[in-house]
């Protein structure tokens, strides 16, 4: 169900700035500039963002200024709110960035957010130790030796400037000695991960001897950090800030506060797995690069990169974990219909490698990289040459398992007769296979579907839904309100906020007959319970049903709900009636005829 604002945050003063900033964001507008949206009726339709599906759930109203999906996450909202879960902000960093684009000026707050004010917190923290392990890096004697360790990896001083590396010392607490200067206490440090805590209370900085890379939000919010060794000691190569109210490893790429521009303009962006194979990359001249965290992609990651481009080059590390890594994005990133491509390198373990031994010969594989599919082809011949049929059954195995990902039917088509010719059979020997594969996935995915009984619905409920999203969606609701109250009453329909407003409309209607009518004007009658009850229906995609307002049979879908109304009552009768209880009876009685002659009703539309 959709909640209004006031649910999620207490805000009387600021009323009306929240009103002034709404009436100054067009929402199809808005929220077209970050999803494809598609008009269907009087509303528009799109994939949820915020849930992996493949059939639009997401709902927006032009005419409610509001959104809903009506899929797997239930979420929905105004401009705000979507803003909120886009970015991952909370409210009054929403509102503040919304308030700067239309002009608004906000008053004084008259309440706290305490989520803000801790994230808020962690940036400054995270921040100061920034300008630390940069100062050591670039200014101190100490970091003499991690200065060289970078000129012996060819990183250059105005790249060291632009994201700012730093070093962290061997010592214990000479950072955390220099934050708690700066007014922060122990448990700050602690909870921005900067600072570890033992069993016995001791605590000791995260970071020590490594060189430190900022990990930062594309606003350039510094979220974390990344430690990397760069002498022989036997530690762990990484360590990185733990996850914290502001750093997620799944949802952070690094660069890409630096490169989101470049990626918008060259219209495509390299992904890499590393630090230095990003930072090689862009010091010569690509750009348009990002590093993962770790060696998986993330549909977080790719949902992040979705803002800014649709065209996708893997340039991962060219070993087997690499190319798995691979392999696993491409589901996700199908999904959020990237164009997808592999930066097919052959001749070095990884980016970083590979400019150094031949800048030249990298850059042409960049700008003329392989459709993902022919990579997956390619690797598939490779390993098993297609000498004799078993070679063939096993190439097409492994292929087919990646085909039957591909969305678009062009591409598919492409493919399905591509491979088909290269190991010598038939289309059709390709689409059974595919077939197969598919119901081989649907057989295992109905051992771990689990109902969610939250937004579970009943054909009885689901059609009151349908009901009523058809009188308020539809472009005459005074001929339709008439029409539905010829053959049901609010009584008829199950839900108590449903009932009551169908009710609620009628006498409505009712009282302005000669009045043009005007929705805004309904929803002002209505108590604050019911509006986001209205919100929801008013945003009910009703081509679910695959029909659109005008190939409704509106009256047949009326008469399917009085008699499951009849049902019902009959049912709730027949359990309370007693022996001798005549009155019941005959009453039962009456019911069963009226759902007899209403039977008949039906089978003759």
């Amino acid at each position: 169900m959709i909640m209004p604002l006031h649910v999620f945050f207490e805000i009387p003063a600021m009323a009306s700035d929240v009103e002034e900033i709404k009436k100054r964001i067009d929402i199809v507008d808005y929220l077209g500039a970050f999803i494809t949206l598609k008009k269907a009726g009087r509303n528009y339709k799109a994939l949820c963002p915020f849930h992996n599906e493949k059939t639009p759930s997401f709902i927006v109203s032009p005419d409610r200024q509001t959104w809903h999906c009506f899929g797997g996450c239930q979420e929905g909202g105004d401009a705000i709110k979507f803003l909120m879960k886009w970015e991952n902000m909370t409210f009054f960093e929403a509102l503040k960035e919304l308030a700067e684009k239309t002009g608004v000026k906000l008053q004084k707050l008259d309440f706290e957010d305490k989520i803000w004010k801790k994230k808020e917190r962690l940036f400054a923290i995270n921040s100061l130790a920034e300008e630390f392990f940069h100062f050591l890096l670039t200014k101190h004697k100490i970091g003499e030796e991690a200065r060289q360790y970078l000129s012996k990896r060819n990183i250059s001083s105005k790249v060291i400037e632009t994201f700012k590396l730093g070093y962290s010392p061997s010592s214990w607490e000479s950072l955390s000695k220099f934050l708690i200067k700066k007014n922060y206490q122990s448990l700050d440090l602690i909870e921005s991960g900067l600072v570890v805590q033992t069993e016995t209370n001791r605590t000791y900085d995260r970071f020590r001897h490594r060189l430190i890379f900022p990990l930062k939000d594309p606003r350039g919010n510094t979220l974390g950090f990344s430690g990397r060794l760069f002498t022989d000691e036997k530690e762990a190569k990484y360590v990185n800030t733990p996850e914290t109210p502001v750093y997620h490893k799944r949802e952070t790429l690094f660069g890409l506060n630096i490169t989101k521009e470049n990626v918008k303009k060259k219209e495509q962006v390299i992904v890499v797995e590393g630090e230095f194979d990003m930072l090689t990359c862009f010091q010569n001249g690509i750009s348009n690069v990002v590093a993962v965290k770790g060696s998986a992609v993330t549909r977080d990651q790719l949902m992040l990169l979705k803002r800014y481009t649709n065209k996708m080059i893997l340039a991962l590390d060219a070993d087997s974990a690499g190319e798995e890594t691979t392999k696993r994005a491409i589901s996700d990133a199908e999904a959020l219909d990237f164009e997808i491509y592999v930066a097919d390198y052959n001749y070095a373990k990884d980016p970083d490698e590979a400019i150094t031994t031949d800048l030249a010969r990298f850059k042409k594989i960049i700008d003329e990289p392989v459709v993902y599919y022919d990579f997956i082809i390619s690797r598939a011949f490779n390993k098993y040459h297609a000498g004799d049929a078993f070679s063939k059954k096993n190439i097409a195995t492994e292929v087919v398992n990646y085909l039957v990902d591909i969305q678009n039917p062009i591409v598919k088509i492409h493919y399905i007769k591509k491979l088909s010719s290269m190991i010598d059979v038939d289309d059709k020997t390709i689409e059974n296979l595919m077939n197969k594969e598919i119901i081989k996935r649907k057989k295992k995915n109905l051992t771990k579907v689990i109902v969610n009984k939250a937004v579970e619905i009943n054909r009885f409920e689901l059609l009151q839904r349908y009901v009523l999203s058809v009188l308020f969606q539809n472009s005459d609701p005074k001929k339709t309100i008439k029409q539905i109250l010829k053959i049901v009453q609010p009584e008829n329909f199950s839900i108590p906020s449903y009932q009551k407003l169908l009710e609620r409309f009628g006498n409505f209607i009712e009282k302005r007959e000669s009045m043009d009518f005007n929705i805004k004007q309904f929803i002002q009658t209505l108590s604050s319970e019911l509006i986001p009850v209205f919100d929801e229906i008013y945003l009910f995609d009703i081509a679910i049903f695959d029909k659109t307002i005008e190939e409704i049979d509106l009256n047949k879908t009326l008469m399917e709900i009085k008699k499951l109304a009849l049902k019902k009552q009959i049912k709730e009768k027949i359990t309370n009636i007693g022996d001798n209880d005549e009155e019941d009876k005959h009453s039962v009685n009456q019911l069963v005829e009226q759902l007899s002659s209403l039977e008949k009703k039906i089978s003759m539309v």
